[in-house]
């Protein structure tokens, strides 16, 4: 369904280094030594987008105490993720990827179904890396609803 590779468990995390929501550079080696779940969104501020960034934003007491961070990755531009951030109070990163370069190299990116049809974009994606860099957690094609939910059960949290 997509024309580009997917990351599997166990193989080395793509390394980035991208822009938050202030243009500061975050990169992925910054949290080298903890666990870190990384999830790619088409859109800031769309309804499915602000469900899951809510809903990590709701639960994230729990991953922290688990040991595990959270980064947002989208498309968007800095402004409109600083946007987003405040209007719903979002207290974790999230990154920039106009070129796509990274979701390209993590697989969020290229041909998936929408509404019966086959488009490019997007692909929904959350992964959890370990405390090496390595893949732990991938999945693609996730529900922006009661995703959250069900990565808390998968993972014990």
């Amino acid at each position: 369904m997509t024309d580009n590779s997917r990351l599997s468990p166990g193989e080395t995390a793509p390394a980035f280094t991208l822009p938050d929501a202030d243009g500061n550079d975050v990169s992925l080696a910054d949290y080298r030594g903890r666990k870190v779940i990384v999830y790619f969104y088409p859109a800031a501020g769309t309804p499915g987008c602000t469900k899951q960034a809510c809903d990590f934003r709701d639960n994230l007491a729990a991953l922290g105490g688990a040991g595990l961070d959270v980064i947002g990755i989208s498309p968007d531009k800095p402004a409109k993720l600083a946007k987003f951030r405040d209007a719903e109070q979002l207290r974790f990163p999230l990154l920039s990827d106009p070129e796509k370069a990274t979701l390209e190299a993590w697989g969020a990116f290229g041909e998936k179904k929408m509404y019966g049809k086959t488009v490019r974009g997007v692909i929904r994606s959350t992964f959890v890396v370990d405390e090496e860099g390595k893949i732990e957690v991938a999945q693609y094609n996730v529900r922006a609803t009661g995703h959250v939910a069900k990565l808390r059960r998968d993972l014990s949290v």
